[in-house]
């Protein structure tokens, strides 16, 4: 998955997904659900504020390795702004990623029929 530029973005896009899965679901629940004022809405605070804080590394890692794999003509424009409005919809980046494999796999035959062609 690492080897090629759109493997890194997949890769890229499941890791931030799974964070803002967990910041969703777990730390914000946690922040949230407990009585105001309480050792558990505190230790949800804590929560949310570190779990949020390694979600936005990784949301402005995500979007750097796409522009770079972007800029290296391994994906479209279009693509470029799936994987956009992906990453800010709950579960977007999993649903993107069948999209990215498929272009990634009809990449590779593209390439493997110029090669033979020749």
């Amino acid at each position: 998955m690492l080897s090629t530029p759109v493997g890194r973005v997949r890769l890229a896009g499941l890791v931030e997904g799974v964070s803002a899965l967990v910041l969703f679901f777990a730390a914000m629940p946690l922040k949230y659900l407990p009585a105001p004022g309480s050792d558990l809405a505190a230790v949800g605070k804590q929560a949310v504020f570190w779990v949020g804080s390694v979600h936005g590394g990784l949301f402005v890692l995500y979007a750097l390795i796409t522009f770079v794999a972007w800029g290296r003509g391994a994906l479209t424009a279009r693509l470029v702004g799936y994987a956009a409005a992906a990453s800010i919809v709950p579960f977007g980046p999993f649903v993107l990623d069948g999209v990215l494999k498929r272009h990634e796999r009809d990449a590779a035959e593209r390439a493997d029929g110029d090669r033979t062609a020749r």
